[in-house]
């Protein structure tokens, strides 16, 4: 199974840093007036292998008739900061018929606005291929637009991986609460385990860990009602958050040096046993499943939601969730042949991905997926049993907000920046954004 993104722009799948990761749409000028596209066209990130590997296979497979009567064009592009671009294309009516989405909803939310972005909801429904969405794909698609205006071509959970070799040979049993869980962390450090390994370079594995424990805490509103501004990350509830995983770091559960460990060092220390513990997306997938990287064997490994919090108003079964980077369609060059294809993909595009890439989606896979590797049939099985999904930290702030958040994750951890100091840092970059 390969990766679906490199390392690099994993991060930026991860993170979402900027409202800027939105590609130019160059070269979509042949869709200059409504419904008239000439191509089905696609601008998308380059190293997005896994979209454009499975959208040129459907098009020469199920979806061979529609193709014939629009052909598949896909335009790659790196990544950049070019919003303007995009903005001025949708300006003269000449986005392609499928852009890659930006990595904050913001940008999406401005083209919908001035009419450029399809309804997908209302679309898919006309075509009679709503249910063949994910629910959970579909509830974070609208915990991040307000709507369902993406493509769910990827679909990622997100939780705690497991060693169970390790939980079994010192006798832990799967925490259910954050207290069990602080008492694994506990025991394996007496042991001389990590407990943790983290990304603390990058700063967003950890900064995950404070959502997962507000979502608990407050339930899954939690971010949005500070995106809303009915709660401020000062607040006494969101700080006590941030010290849960700030005490983590005090405890030396995550080991030393967390912020100087980057992504393919952490999961280095997961796939070779040095760590028991290992909060990641559903994207990670590519690595445990390859048997040159994973020491200690794919059926090793487990999964666990974050665990509940005494007295929460969250559920485990609320699994943080992200559709990678989602792509749009253009509303000025939708028509009958775009339609075509938006069906065959929805209906066809679930089982095609897990069979071919072992990659997940957000669609249902309705057809022969072959034989899953176990660990991608454990995280389909739990994508089909979830019905709310919750973001992850940084999904509704601003660009400088996110920064700060992520750069400064490190320090909560290490001791050097406090919890109330952490927070009030992000909250005073979301008030001024």
């Amino acid at each position: 199974m390969h990766h679906t993104l490199k390392p690099r722009s994993l991060a930026v799948l991860a993170t979402a840093t900027s409202a800027g990761l939105l590609l130019s749409a160059c070269g979509g000028g042949s869709n200059t007036s409504s419904g008239n596209a000439k191509e089905f066209s696609l601008t998308i990130n380059d190293d997005n292998h896994i979209v454009q590997q499975e959208l040129t296979t459907l098009s020469k497979g199920s979806c061979t008739p529609q193709n014939k009567a629009l052909p598949l064009k896909i335009q790659t592009l790196p990544i950049g900061n070019v919003d303007q671009k995009v903005q001025l294309l949708a300006g003269q009516n000449a986005l392609p018929v499928q852009f890659a989405a930006g990595g904050t909803p913001q940008l999406t939310k401005t083209l919908d606005k001035a009419g450029q972005v399809l309804d997908l909801e209302k679309t898919l429904k006309d075509l009679g291929v709503w249910d063949d969405l994910q629910p959970a794909a579909i509830k974070t698609v609208q915990n991040l637009y307000g709507k369902f205006n993406v493509m769910p071509y990827q679909f990622n959970i997100e939780g705690i991986w497991y060693n169970k070799k390790l939980f079994a040979d010192h006798q832990v049993a799967t925490p259910a609460t954050y207290e069990q869980l602080v008492a694994a962390a506990a025991k394996f450090k007496g042991a001389g385990v990590t407990p943790f390994a983290a990304d603390g370079k990058d700063g967003w594995p950890l900064t995950r860990l404070v959502s997962g424990y507000l979502y608990r805490e407050l339930g899954p509103n939690a971010l949005q009602d500070v995106a809303d501004s009915k709660a401020k990350l000062t607040d006494p509830a969101y700080v006590k958050a941030a010290q849960a995983i700030a005490d983590l770091g005090k405890a030396g559960y995550f080991g030393k040096g967390v912020g100087s460990i980057d992504y393919d060092t952490a999961t280095q220390q997961f796939l070779t046993g040095k760590a028991a513990m290992f909060y990641m997306g559903s994207w990670a997938l590519g690595d445990f499943n390859d048997k040159t990287k994973n020491k200690i064997g794919a059926d090793n490994v487990g999964f666990m939601p974050f665990p509940t919090v005494a007295g929460g108003k969250g559920s485990a079964d609320q699994i943080p969730a992200n559709v990678g980077l989602p792509v749009a369609v253009s509303a000025k060059s939708y028509d009958a042949k775009v339609g075509d294809w938006l069906s065959c993909i929805t209906k066809n595009y679930g089982a095609a991905s897990l069979k071919d890439q072992g990659t997940v989606s957000g669609f249902k896979p309705n057809s022969d997926t072959g034989t899953l590797p176990p660990l991608t049939q454990t995280v389909q099985d739990t994508i089909t049993k979830t019905t709310t999904s919750t973001l992850w930290f940084e999904a509704l702030f601003n660009t400088k907000a996110t920064e700060t958040s992520q750069t400064n994750a490190a320090s909560l951890v290490n001791g050097s920046l406090s919890a109330k100091d952490f927070m009030q840092k992000i909250q005073t970059d979301l008030d001024n954004g």
